[in-house]
């Protein structure tokens, strides 16, 4: 029997949703989906009570939105990574650019005395 849903809007627990997506060939698990339903980037999903369900034309959605363009060798993913925009919203005039900055951890030396300089 088949654990691919006919109707998109059917609700499926986490373990369905990742047999699910598994057998449409998008190898996701269910602790995949745990994860990034607690960090983010997963797909949406409603609470009832204690259990998380998603619904399986979202879930779908989002695994499909996870594949890379078609490509015939692996130098061109890289040309074809950039020159693919992206497909979110466009920053509204008001809000200003986001800008990040990489974090750079340093390990604490052991000895905090300054070296003599020589």
């Amino acid at each position: 029997m088949s654990s691919i849903p006919a109707n998109q809007d059917a609700l499926l627990l986490r373990e369905r949703t990742s047999e699910a997506l598994k057998e449409s060939g998008y190898p996701v698990e269910p602790s995949t989906l745990a994860t990034m339903a607690t960090r983010g980037g997963g797909p949406p999903f409603q609470k009832f009570g204690p259990r998380v369900l998603y619904r399986w034309g979202d879930a779908l959605a989002w695994a499909q939105s996870r594949l890379s363009t078609p490509r015939r060798n692996t130098s061109e993913g890289e040309v074809l990574d950039q020159a693919a925009p992206a497909e979110s919203e466009p920053p509204s005039v008001d809000s200003p650019p986001r800008v990040t900055t990489p974090t750079i951890r340093r390990r604490a030396s052991r000895n905090t005395e300054p070296k003599p300089v020589v």
